[in-house]
């Protein structure tokens, strides 16, 4: 009766475990890339803010492409208590005394440019919110890219604690044979304590491992703007399809990709577009705008009671010509251009790079998928067995377990590199193979 009691007792506290473990399991909240980056574009601050450059250009194409408004102006003159004594000079009413009342003069005035000057602001607005859309794309590839490397980061860590647990539990069963063994007297309690010592770094490394985890998960959530429940996001076991969007061109032909398609290189060359439309407004502010200017006054004191004029006003750039703007302009327009060519300098840099590490980092990881991982295994397995046998020294077996685990965490690193370096490439590219989960800007709203 007591055998069963203890028995029913130890399958309760089994069931009980169990149940907590699937309880644990189930609160972690497994997330693609594509997820997390989603996640990202919804809540980021960064690219909230990178909005507003948008929203600033728009609003400067308005104030552009606005028309002087015209200004009207009215004048009342002669208030004082004018007597007239003199009626038949001025008109006034022919008895003597009678005030003849205020003279009343109404103007009209309209500023006119000339030699295209609004259709130069007009181009060079539309060039700079064209800019600055080119800014918001090249922050989302950025920005992408950096939430893509927090979240292999998570990944990488994830793997380092699920091999360190693996052999946490690998040197459970070991130390419980050896314990066996040395009661038998096959081993020497020497060995025992060697392989105990072992045991008790491979749970070092498993808190190590653990801690890991929730340091990376930490840098993902600060990135994502702490989302809830994100210290409980799991990265999935998920490796970028290799598709072909760079990696078999030539290096000149992944250049040219690039430089057609990168948005950073694009605003810079918009941005000098713009320099160069400001540089032709301010060489045209030499030819003066026109101001035409008309009314009508009612003066009853005037002999001519009711009239009209029209007159034209324009200053006269006898002594200053505008030359300051266009110099001014000038340069400015000489350092968009150098900036357009630096940007190209360094986009043949980042694709040359980007290339040389993803051809590196896929060879590597082949080459591990080749042989390499089924050969730590089986060093590991042939030496556990010939020490099992008492045919390995305790040393050899360590050892076979260090280069296992060596393997291993190199392989999960170059997997994460891959990972990486893949999307370096699309990064380098100018490629978002994913831009429809970008958050699209139309009137100052982020719509995703």
């Amino acid at each position: 009766m007591k055998s069963i009691f203890l028995k029913a007792t130890t399958s309760l506290l089994l069931l009980l475990n169990f149940l907590l473990a699937f309880d644990a399991q189930a609160e972690n909240q497994q997330l693609s890339v594509d997820e997390v980056v989603s996640i990202f574009y919804q809540r980021n601050l960064n690219l909230i803010a990178a909005q507003y450059n948008i929203d600033q250009a728009r609003a400067d194409a308005i104030i552009a492409s606005a028309i002087p408004n015209p200004t009207i102006s009215i004048q009342i003159l002669e208030l004082a208590h004018n007597l007239n004594n003199n009626a038949a000079a001025t008109g006034c009413p022919s008895t003597p005394g009678t005030s003849c009342g205020p003279a009343q003069y109404y103007s009209f005035s309209q500023l006119i440019e000339v030699a295209g000057k609004r259709g130069l602001r007009i181009e060079s607005s539309n060039f700079g919110t064209q800019a600055a859309e080119s800014d918001f794309r090249d922050a989302i590839r950025i920005f992408s890219n950096m939430v893509r490397d927090a979240y292999y980061q998570l990944l990488q860590t994830q793997k380092n604690a699920w091999l360190a647990q693996e052999i946490v539990a690998h040197y459970e069963d070991i130390s419980k044979a050896n314990r066996l063994r040395m009661k038998d007297g096959d081993i020497s309690e020497s060995d025992f304590l060697r392989v105990k010592m072992e045991a008790m770094r491979a749970q070092s490394d498993l808190d190590a491992a653990a801690a890991n985890v929730e340091q990376a998960q930490a840098d993902l959530a600060v990135l994502l703007r702490w989302p809830a429940k994100s210290l409980q996001f799991e990265a999935k076991e998920q490796w970028p399809l290799a598709n072909d969007f760079g990696q078999l061109l030539s290096k000149e032909d992944a250049i040219n990709k690039a430089l057609q398609q990168r948005p950073d290189l694009e605003g810079d060359k918009l941005r000098a577009d713009q320099a160069d439309k400001q540089l032709e407004l301010a060489r045209r502010l030499k030819y003066p705008d026109v101001t035409i200017n008309a009314g009508y006054s009612h003066d009853p004191s005037n002999n001519a009671l009711n009239s009209g004029f029209v007159g034209v006003s324009l200053p006269l750039p006898l002594f200053y010509q505008y030359q300051g703007e266009a110099d001014k302009a000038a340069v400015n327009l000489n350092q968009n251009r150098l900036a357009a060519e630096q940007t190209e300098l360094s986009i043949r840099n980042d694709v040359i790079t980007a290339l040389a590490i993803w051809t590196s980092t896929n060879k590597i990881v082949q080459r591990f998928k080749e042989g390499l991982l089924d050969d730590a295994l089986t060093v590991r397995n042939s030496s556990e067995l010939s020490y099992s046998k008492g045919a390995a020294s305790v040393l050899d077996f360590i050892e076979a377990q260090r280069t296992y685990k060596n393997i291993m965490r190199d392989y999960y690193a170059a997997e994460i590199a891959r990972a990486n370096a893949y999307y370096d490439l699309e990064k380098a590219l100018g490629m978002q193979l994913d831009t429809e989960k970008a958050p699209v800007v139309r009137n100052n709203k982020k719509e995703p």
